[in-house]
C-alpha cells in the first residue's frame, strides 16, 4: 500500500499497468513450462561462471538470493514495490528539510495523477524488461521476465538457450555484486537520502514535475513526438552542488556495476555460451533499434548525458582489468573511497594511480 505522503500512487499505478500490458508472444503451457525450468536452471549454471571470472563470492552467512520468473504483471507488481521503497522516503525526506508538508486532500488528489502516469509507463516498459535484480524493495531476489526473453530472442534470431544463458549472466553478475559487497546497497540509500537533505524543493513542486514527466512520458508512449517544448526532466531542478555530487556519486556506482555486469556477460567466452559474439552483435544492433522513443524518453527525464556514463563503466572494468587484472579490479568493492569518481570511468589508469598507487604503463 502507498504511503499517506507518497508521491504516486503506486496500488493505483500496478492496477492501471496491468491492464494496459500488453500480452506476450505466443506459447502454449507446455513450451512456457519449458522456459520457467530452463532460466531456473540457467540461473544456477550463471553463479558458477560469474563466480569464476570475477573472483567474487557471497559473504558468508548473508541472505540467501532467489529466483523469480515472471511475467509482465509479475514485473510491474515487484516494480512499484520497489520505486515506492525508493522514492516514499525521499518524500518523507523532502517534507521534513522543508517543513512543509500537503494536505490530505491535495496529496490524495496528486498521487492518484502520478499513479495513472506511472502506469501507463510501467505497462510500456514492462515489454522491454530482460531481467534486474531487486536493490530495493523486497530486496535479493533476482528477477527474469519469461516473455520479454522470449519474444526478444525469437526476434533476434538467436539461440534460445545461449541467449537465456547470456541474460542470466548479467543478471547474476548483478546479483553476486550485492552479496559480496554488503555495503553498497547502503551507500546507494545514504546518496539519495543525501540528495532528499540538500534539496529546498517541496514535495509539492516535486509532485508537480513529476506528474509533467510522467506525462509527456506517456504522450511519447502512444507515439507522440517529444517536441522541444516537453520538460526538461527532473534533472532540471538539480541546481544545489550537495544535490549533483550525489547523483554524480550515484550515476558512478551505477555505471560501475552496470558496466561490471556488461564485461561478464561477454567475458564468459565461446566455451560457456557458443554463439556470444553473435549475441552480443545482434544485441548492440537491437539497442541502436530502440529509435526516437528511446531518445525522447531519455531526454523528458533529463538523462540524456547520464545514460553515456552507463556505456563508460564497461570501458573502465576493461580498462583497469586490462591494465591491473581481475584481482587488482576488485579493489573496488574494498569500500566506498574505493569506487570510481565520475570523471575516471572513462580514464581508468586514473582511478588505477588514485587507488593502487601505480601509474599503469601507456599502452602503444
Amino acid at each position: 500500500m502507498s504511503r499517506p505522503s507518497s508521491l504516486v500512487d503506486w496500488d493505483l499505478a500496478g492496477r492501471t499497468a496491468r491492464r494496459l500490458v500488453k500480452a506476450g508472444p505466443d506459447t502454449s503451457r507446455e513450451e512456457a513450462a519449458a522456459v520457467v525450468e530452463e532460466l531456473h536452471r540457467a540461473a544456477a549454471t550463471a553463479v558458477a561462471h560469474v563466480e569464476a571470472l570475477t573472483g567474487l563470492h557471497p559473504v558468508p552467512g548473508g541472505p540467501v538470493p532467489t529466483v523469480a520468473v515472471v511475467d509482465r504483471p509479475g514485473w510491474v507488481e515487484a516494480n512499484t514495490a520497489g520505486m515506492s521503497a525508493l522514492l516514499d522516503p525521499l518524500a518523507e525526506a523532502l517534507a521534513e528539510s522543508s517543513g512543509k508538508r500537503p494536505g490530505p486532500v491535495a496529496t490524495a488528489i496528486g498521487s492518484r495523477a502520478t499513479g495513472v502516469q506511472a502506469g501507463g509507463v510501467l505497462a510500456f516498459l514492462c515489454t522491454r524488461v530482460l531481467g534486474q535484480y531487486e536493490v530495493f524493495g523486497s530486496g535479493g531476489r533476482l528477477l527474469l521476465v519469461a516473455p520479454n526473453i522470449v519474444e526478444t530472442e525469437r526476434r533476434l534470431g538467436v539461440d534460445p538457450t545461449d541467449f537465456r544463458l547470456w541474460v542470466c549472466l548479467h543478471e547474476v553478475t548483478h546479483q553476486l555484486q550485492f552479496t559480496a559487497v554488503p555495503w553498497l546497497r547502503g551507500y546507494l540509500e545514504e546518496q539519495v537520502t543525501s540528495f532528499a537533505h540538500a534539496t529546498d524543493l517541496t514535495p509539492g513542486v516535486l509532485r508537480e514535475r513529476l506528474t509533467d514527466v510522467l506525462r509527456s512520458l506517456g504522450d511519447a508512449v502512444r507515439g507522440g513526438s517529444g517536441d522541444d517544448d516537453a520538460p526538461q526532466g527532473l534533472m532540471a531542478l538539480i541546481r544545489d552542488p550537495e544535490q549533483r555530487a550525489a547523483l554524480d556519486r550515484v550515476t558512478a556506482v551505477m555505471s560501475l556495476v552496470e558496466g561490471h555486469a556488461e564485461y561478464v556477460m561477454d567475458g564468459v567466452g565461446p566455451d560457456v555460451v557458443p554463439s556470444v559474439r553473435t549475441l552480443r552483435k545482434r544485441f548492440a544492433q537491437r539497442r541502436k533499434g530502440r529509435g526516437p522513443l528511446d531518445r525522447v524518453v531519455r531526454r523528458l527525464l533529463g538523462l540524456e548525458q547520464k545514460m553515456q556514463q552507463y556505456a563508460d563503466g564497461r570501458v573502465f572494468v576493461a580498462g583497469v582489468v586490462e591494465q591491473v587484472g581481475m584481482a587488482g579490479f576488485n579493489e573496488v568493492w574494498a569500500g566506498p573511497a574505493n569506487l570510481p569518481l565520475k570523471e575516471e570511468l572513462t580514464e581508468p589508469a586514473r582511478w588505477v594511480e588514485r587507488v593502487l598507487g601505480t601509474r599503469p604503463a601507456i599502452p602503444a
